[in-house]
């Protein structure tokens, strides 16, 4: 099966993380003339269908009610045990269609490589498989996995090497999980990843970290990220997004520097995301910008967090993710402007939090 040179992906796919690291469409498609798949169930059934969905009623209500009804046409006396047999397989529809949670927090499982998506000469996204098409991950938002891989030394030994990711898509994506990867010269556990063949395995386990999202945990997020740092970024924004219907009104603003606007990773699906969603804004910034820029120009500075971040407040939380040398002087610039100063290591409960 070759890989794949060109793919779009659904709105929950999109990022790498080798210190920070999904994505997916902003726009669905009208299934409704379509039957559901046990896929197609599993997304209705998370996202919190009511019991009177269509979804429920083509996977457990008709066919629950044809047993009963048949056997009361063909002979009325079967009637109770019809019930029975029609109660015991809704009861194992309901069962088979609940989450499968594949990650164990302290035990490396290989997962297939199923698809590669090149997005430039160093990037591209990568999807696995999981066990069923109606497995997750079982990923918090905001939480990241390990990959490791033994990799070979000029001396001839081997060392083992792990890295943090965070997948581009959801647990709102059953069956696979991908990842945005960038791959650099000295990285070892990207340079593994771009050397994969489909059908080949990566070693995962997790979930880790400290920063899970809850609806409405603070009133505004400032977020700075760089590179393929966006990818914790966009998964906490899209959380946000899923939950307005159910009254999540967090308010975003981020700002996102790269080097050219080539580097600028989904760029088309952040616009988008700030175009459907007023309460979500993103601010460009490039090191090296083209003619007619209008965005930030240079580093991330104090002046473009003034700017453009919410004013330090006990319901604000600024969120960084980037190449360590970036979040180190950002985690000064934050404490130089009121914003309580960021720790070492990150924990939940801080002002500042560094992924």
């Amino acid at each position: 099966m070759a890989a794949k040179e060109k793919r779009d992906l659904d709105f929950g796919d999109v990022n790498e993380r080798e210190g920070c690291g999904g994505r997916r469409s902003l726009s669905y498609s009208d299934n409704s003339s379509k039957p559901y798949t046990n896929r197609d169930l599993y997304v209705t059934f998370t996202m919190g269908e009511s019991l009177f969905s269509r979804a429920y009623f083509d996977a457990v209500y008709i066919p629950a009610g044809l047993i009963v009804f048949g056997t009361w046409i063909m002979k009325k006396e079967f009637v109770p045990y019809a019930a029975a047999v029609a109660l015991a397989l809704a009861g194992f529809k309901f069962y088979t269609l609940q989450p499968k949670k594949v990650l164990i927090p302290d035990t490396f499982q290989e997962f297939e490589l199923s698809e590669k998506t090149i997005i430039s000469h160093n990037v591209a996204i990568y999807r696995f498989k999981l066990p069923t098409p109606t497995s997750i991950l079982g990923l918090p938002i905001g939480q990241h996995i390990s990959i490791g891989a033994t990799i070979s030394k000029d001396d001839g030994t081997s060392q083992e090497i792990v890295r943090s990711y965070t997948p581009i898509s959801g647990d709102d994506q059953p069956g696979h999980f991908d990842l945005l990867v960038k791959s650099y010269p000295t990285g070892n556990i990207s340079k593994n990843l771009a050397s994969l063949a489909i059908g080949q395995t990566i070693r995962v386990r997790g979930p880790k970290g400290a920063f899970v999202y809850t609806p409405n945990m603070v009133r505004h997020f400032g977020m700075i990220a760089g590179g393929t740092g966006i990818t914790p970024m966009l998964q906490v924004i899209k959380a946000i997004i899923r939950g307005r219907a159910t009254g999540d009104k967090t308010e975003v603003d981020l700002i996102f520097a790269n080097v050219t606007e080539q580097d600028i990773l989904l760029k088309e699906d952040l616009d988008a995301l700030a175009k459907e969603d007023a309460g979500i804004r993103v601010h460009y910034v490039l090191d090296r910008p083209p003619e007619g820029w209008t965005g930030g120009v240079g580093y991330v500075t104090s002046e473009m967090i003034t700017k453009w971040l919410p004013k330090p407040a006990a319901d604000v939380k600024i969120l960084l993710c980037g190449p360590p040398p970036m979040v180190s002087g950002l985690k000064k610039a934050t404490e130089a402007l009121g914003f309580k100063k960021a720790r070492p290591v990150s924990k939940l409960e801080d002002q500042v939090f560094a992924f």
